[in-house]
């Protein structure tokens, strides 16, 4: 570690707003932990109160200013840090720290730029200069264009061919951006994202491509390892944070997975970020084709998730690498035990879903898009992808239930709902799935992938066996509970009633299968087959299901998987 360095000015979050603020809260105060396990005194600068960063005793001194160059440069005027770290707020802080070296404040205070080289994050910044990097090791970018005027605009449109994206450089959560696909598409959107930006991308439209993320760290000896990679469950077109993500990646080739993965180091390398880095690609679904999205060089939105997904604490990890430690010399902050050099190996399966609050807003467009719209997500975490699923749909707070079981909702057209993709896509599909669309139907109609979709109508399939026992609802009105035991105890049931939890459903999704909630509350129905599973012993320890493994030797895998 450096010895020279003191003080730290950490730039945080900024003023909370859809993509920012409380997304980078956690790397932010992971990164100022970590100041203070090494005694080096750290100011914050974050105008947002609501932040645990903010909070009393996290960091040393907190100044409620803008993270903008001008207020930035009078804290570091008077406070006089050592050192600043720019990729812990987003981008904000990233685009202000470049601002603040291009005016030369940095160089004039004597203030040292932390991890990432600065050259390297207007690298991957600047859109050229980044086409110019990855195009020097060979490395396959989206084919685009940066413009400063509509009629730049309008000739790289034409050069590409439509349709095109048009992404506003150096903007967060997607501002500004969005497919066109004629000249008319193509004029309102160039003239919304020079409202956010002097620079426009023009790029060739990779819609329909899977969406893939590798997360990266790298220390200043040039060792690297990917911590995490995750899949989109949503095809290109639609932004990330407005997307469900699956960790790890759950439809890759093991020939897709590590080509991706050594593409990925390849490029923090040449690149030369210190720290930590997402890298994005389009993966062609038909071929082993791929294009380099963007390199974020600082933590991000993705960042945290893999955090919590793994259990590696990137952020805690890239501030101790910004300040001159090795990979090998640190431990796992979580596991206590494992270097920070291991890479992290999953054994479950974490699912994000965005959360939406469209409804309180008159005459919002709930079309998705490479925009982001969500205002926050949800995290899940279970031994199937269909369970993940299931619990993250029942807590995002839109009434649900889990894939199935919900109210029903009213579709005018299937077949466009599912096409132009709205946040209530996911359970487009589910109605999709029960009224008789085929998994292929719905592929050409989505794009999202068919291993996604076959493990969806595996939770519709389990849905419909659970109905067949239905008569169970017309027993309970006249019967008492124990004397329902012996038609429960049915070895068919017990197997059914055992998959239905591995996959996700909830007491109550089984309850209302069954038709339980004809004759009583919600809650009580839940509680009713929550008192079966207890008489069954279908509750999750290892000891109580060993009978029923041994009844049922060809699902002793799944039965056990499911419940250490």
């Amino acid at each position: 570690m450096d010895k020279k360095i003191k003080k730290v000015l950490l730039l945080g979050s900024g003023a909370l707003k859809i993509g920012q603020a409380g997304e980078f809260d956690y790397s932010g105060a992971q990164a100022l932990k970590a100041l203070k396990e090494e005694g080096i005194h750290s100011v914050l600068i974050n105008p947002n109160i609501a932040t645990v960063q903010t909070s009393k005793g996290v960091a040393d001194t907190v100044y409620f200013q803008p993270v903008q160059p001008g207020f930035v440069e009078r804290v570091i005027e008077k406070e006089r840090p050592d050192g600043i770290f720019l990729s812990f707020g987003g981008q904000t802080a990233l685009n202000c720290g470049v601002e603040l070296y291009k005016k030369g404040v940095l160089e004039k205070y004597g203030v040292e730029v932390l991890g990432t080289p600065i050259q390297a994050i207007i690298d991957t910044e600047d859109r050229d200069l980044f086409v110019k990097r990855l195009d020097e090791i060979g490395v396959k970018t989206i084919k685009s264009e940066a413009c400063s005027t509509v009629e730049e605009v309008q000739k790289a449109a034409h050069e590409l061919g439509f349709p095109v994206i048009l992404r506003a450089a150096y903007a967060l959560g997607g501002l500004g951006s969005g497919f066109c696909e004629n000249e008319e598409e193509l004029m309102a959107q160039a003239e919304e994202a020079f409202s956010f930006s002097p620079q426009v991308l023009v790029e060739k439209s990779l819609k329909g491509w899977k969406e893939i993320e590798y997360e990266v760290v790298r220390d200043r000896y040039d060792n690297c390892i990917t911590v995490c990679n995750m899949e989109n469950f949503d095809p290109l077109g639609i932004h990330t944070g407005e997307s469900i993500v699956v960790a790890p990646s759950q439809t890759l080739s093991n020939s897709e997975y590590h080509k991706l993965r050594a593409l990925a180091i390849k490029i923090i390398r040449h690149i030369g970020i210190v720290g930590e880095c997402n890298v994005q690609y389009a993966l062609d679904p038909r071929s082993e084709d791929y294009r380099v999205i963007e390199v974020n060089a600082r933590l991000s939105r993705s960042s945290a998730l893999a955090s919590k997904a793994t259990g590696y604490p990137l952020a805690f990890v890239a501030a101790k690498l910004g300040l001159g430690y090795g990979l090998f010399e640190l431990k796992n902050s979580v596991t206590k035990t494992t270097s920070a050099f291991f890479e992290p190996a999953l054994d479950y399966v974490v699912v994000k879903i965005p959360r939406w609050d469209l409804t309180k807003f008159h005459g919002v467009k709930r079309l998705l898009g490479s925009s982001m719209k969500s205002v926050g997500e949800v995290m899940a975490i279970g031994r199937t992808f269909e369970e993940a699923l299931q619990k993250g749909l029942r807590m995002i707070g839109q009434g649900m239930h889990g894939f199935v079981e919900n109210h029903e909702i009213k579709i005018k057209d299937i077949d466009t709902a599912l096409h132009e993709p709205t946040d209530m896509r996911i359970f487009v599909v589910s109605k999709a799935l029960k009224v008789g669309y085929s998994i292929e139907q719905i592929h050409q109609l989505t794009k999202i992938d068919r291993w996604f979709l076959r493990k969806l109508k595996h939770i519709v399939d389990i849905d419909y066996r659970l109905k067949e026992f239905s008569g169970l609802a017309e027993m309970v009105t006249f019967m008492e509970p124990l004397e329902l035991i012996e038609y429960i105890e049915a070895p068919e049931f017990i197997h059914l009633l055992h998959e239905a939890k591995v996959y996700g459903f909830s007491d109550f999704q089984i309850g209302r299968a069954i038709g339980l909630e004809a004759n009583m509350s919600m809650n009580d129905a839940g509680l009713l087959v929550r008192s079966w599973r207890k008489e069954l012993g279908i509750v999750p320890t290892v000891n109580q299901i060993d009978t029923l493994a041994a009844e049922y030797p060809a699902q002793t895998n799944y039965l056990y998987l499911s419940y250490l």
